[in-house]
């Protein structure tokens, strides 16, 4: 594959948690997060994208997001869970795809906000406008996902170098 192809980059939060007395770590999806995770990953099925790589972090919450979507997808990708992404800010997560094999065309990234939000406004120096808005009006609340191409080899990856082609919200 040469690095100039174009590539994919879904950023997708975890869903809602529940607040039982455990770690922050540990905290486990709440009933509406059950519902929703599957709810996104119908999604994500329904949006034809076939993903080489899941990144996820290695928090509860996140792990089980990921288990009950990727359920919904008709190719299960290679997972790997990632300790950086457990509270990784936009640069922290922007070094762990800048790791990606260049073999790699589309990645899937689960975590945390802010810095998946972030991440997204961050890598997006162009959008398309429905999706910008949505993004805008929704922000980023459990469960949402946005969808960001690029060209390049993703150790070029940088702000400003993607462009946001949709996202998706709960109660879109």
């Amino acid at each position: 594959m040469s690095v100039a192809e174009s590539r994919r980059i879904v950023l997708f939060r975890h869903a809602k948690a529940d607040w039982p007395q455990v770690t922050d770590h540990e905290r486990p999806l709440a009933e509406r997060g059950r519902m929703d995770a599957a709810v996104a990953g119908r999604k994500l099925a329904d949006s034809g994208i076939t993903f080489d790589l899941a990144l996820c972090s290695t928090s509860v919450r996140t792990r089980e997001t990921w288990k009950l979507a990727v359920h919904e997808l008709a190719h299960r990708p290679k997972t790997v869970y990632e300790e950086r992404v457990y509270e990784a800010s936009p640069g922290e997560l922007i070094a762990v795809l800048n790791e990606v094999p260049d073999e790699v065309q589309t990645v899937i990234l689960i975590g945390h906000n802010p810095g998946v939000h972030g991440l997204a406004e961050i890598l997006a120096g162009s959008a398309d406008t429905d999706a910008r808005d949505r993004m805008d009006r929704r922000g980023f609340p459990a469960a949402a996902f946005a969808v960001l191409t690029y060209e390049g080899s993703w150790k070029a990856l940088e702000p400003g170098a993607a462009t946001l082609a949709d996202y998706w919200a709960p109660s879109e």
